[in-house]
């Protein structure tokens, strides 16, 4: 029916051709528009269930129902986010099977991995959106965000990041940092989140240990610290060594999914030269820590000055966490996620090194007193559930039927169900506390960027506490004193217009304008007053930000 749109490409001087991301977003725009029209949705068949009764499905695949509820200490909030390629999904595939919520190891080239579950994700083999799945680790609960590494898309790196804690990023070691690398980096600085590096694809032909590091150092400016050597790159590649522990990891090279591998501590008899190495890298990363973080320094120079061998790898690893939290530094580890070695030991890293919720300091919980104060980051569309609203919870508890009220829209909304998210599979749970990401169902009004608290009441009652509830414009402004930083969109470029093929289907675009508007923030939607068209606004791609009109 789309078919029918007269397309023109107008500029004041010449004629630009349309960007990858303009062909990519109206692709996700005509899919979308057309199901919401027809009422109906092509869904790609899974092959797997994660929302199956307690306890453990089939033979080793565990139930989304037995995920744990830690203590917020033990809750880690991350993304993985990279340049395109990186491997960033293959790595999430990895934390899911080896986790035990997988019972298969997913390949983006198949199209059959969990958080590339969009029909166009799976077609072209990248991320076009953001996908949330939560699993446990060693008695860890992970919230796990996959972010696309496209530069179209990284409107959703940014929204995501918003709510982390911490993040993983994922480079090309052949490659060292690329484009798009520097620009999610940014990010995460401003956003001053801590993250840990990952230099995937050690197996690949002209993978570089010494250059990703060093790229790192030049171009980000950042300090890597080394917690692990490769044994061996490109197609010699065969493990790694834990520079902490003075420890050697192998990979048994008849193990098809990676999860047959021994760590041997390195002896001089039998490792001499690789033992010598590590030695000299151990050294070095007590130094540097030492340099970034005071409390260890007085611990190395008050007690093991003259033998840093005899550094206990638990104070040191307590250390490189300070260190991390306080972004003076950076961790950096390696391995490769297609060929399943050294995924374990970054998932380690990642409950050992980056920061939990209540490590992270956010100064307007002390104005809530244990209160609800939620952000709502992004929103889904359902065809049985309706929107699907992920908030991240800064405190109190969010429950079923719950009441809420939305600070940016000064509404009152009720919750209907609370979901555990798993890309597109959701499990419903009874209750979710402070620290965590849910999902939920029932919000009608809520968009992105919305602040969400218990009641108006104890919005005025927080501003009150904060010291900012003087009636100075009246107490509207008291509770907007109280909105958290939403996420920051640039003005866009792009315009055209868009026409239903007859009248009796303007209410149906309308309301499916309305759902991708909700959905995508970037997304503006205008009534031209003089053409009385409906135009829509885009935001194409960095590098091409000009002034350029497109008329559909």
């Amino acid at each position: 029916m789309f078919t029918h749109w007269r397309i023109f490409a107008v500029s004041h001087q010449k004629v630009f051709s349309v960007s990858v991301f303009f062909f990519f977003f109206f692709t996700m725009c005509y899919c979308r528009i057309r199901a919401i029209l027809k009422r109906s949705k092509t869904r790609v068949p899974l092959r797997r269930n994660y929302s199956s009764p307690p306890g453990v499905v089939g033979n080793d695949v565990k139930s989304l129902h037995s995920v744990i509820n830690p203590p917020v200490a033990k809750i880690r909030n991350i993304g993985i986010m990279a340049h395109i390629d990186a491997g960033k999904t293959t790595t999430t595939e990895r934390f899911l099977y080896y986790s035990g919520y997988t019972r298969a190891l997913g390949d983006v080239d198949d199209g059959d991995t969990v958080t590339d579950f969009m029909a166009q994700e799976r077609e072209r083999g990248i991320t076009i959106q953001s996908a949330a799945v939560t699993f446990d680790w060693k008695g860890y609960r992970v919230n796990l965000i996959d972010t696309p590494g496209h530069v179209d898309f990284t409107l959703e790196v940014e929204r995501c990041l918003r709510v982390l804690d911490g993040a993983v990023a994922v480079f090309d070691a052949s490659a060292g940092v690329e484009a798009q690398t520097l620009t999610v980096w940014k990010q995460a600085d401003k956003h001053k989140i801590p993250r840990i590096c990952f230099l995937n694809k050690m197996d690949k032909t002209g993978a570089s240990f010494n250059y990703a590091v060093e790229s790192i150092r030049e171009k980000l400016k950042a300090k890597p610290l080394i917690l692990q050597l490769p044994i061996g790159e490109a197609k010699t590649f065969k493990g790694l060594v834990d520079v902490v522990n003075k420890e050697k990891l192998l990979w048994n090279s008849n193990s098809d999914d990676g999860k047959d591998f021994e760590r041997k501590p390195l002896l001089e008899a039998s490792d001499p030269e690789l033992l010598k190495e590590t030695i000299e890298a151990r050294n070095a990363l007590i130094e540097q820590v030492a340099d970034l973080d005071d409390e260890f320094a007085d611990l190395v120079l008050g007690e093991f000055s003259e033998n840093f061998d005899l550094v206990p790898a638990e104070k040191l690893q307590t250390a490189i966490h300070r260190v991390t939290l306080a972004q003076a530094a950076v961790p950096v580890l390696c391995g490769s996620a297609l060929k399943n070695k050294g995924v374990q030991p970054l998932l380690d890293a990642v409950t050992m090194y980056l920061p939990s919720p209540e490590e992270r300091e956010y100064g307007f919980l002390q104005w809530y007193k244990g209160d609800l104060c939620a952000l709502a980051f992004k929103v889904l569309h359902d065809k049985q559930r309706g929107p699907l609203v992920f908030l991240r919870i800064y405190s109190g508890t969010l429950t079923p039927q719950l009441a809420i009220h939305n600070i940016n829209r000064n509404c009152t909304e009720r919750m209907s169900r609370l979901l555990l998210p798993f890309a597109d599979q959701h499990v419903e749970i009874p209750s979710l506390t402070a620290g965590n990401i849910a999902l939920t169902v029932g919000l009608k009004q809520t968009a992105t960027g919305d602040t969400i608290v218990s009641s108006k009441s104890s919005a005025l009652a927080a501003a009150r506490r904060a010291g900012r509830g003087e009636k100075r414009h009246g107490r509207s402004s008291e509770a907007e004193s109280l909105l958290l930083a939403g996420v920051e969109i640039p003005e866009p470029v792009f315009f055209c217009t868009i026409e239903p093929p007859s009248v009796a289907k303007q209410p149906d675009l309308d309301h499916a304008l309305e759902r991708l508007q909700r959905e995508d923030p970037s997304l503006k939607v205008r009534l031209d007053p003089d053409s009385g068209q409906v135009r829509i606004l885009l935001l194409p791609r960095r590098e091409r930000r000009k002034e350029v009109g497109y008329v559909y």
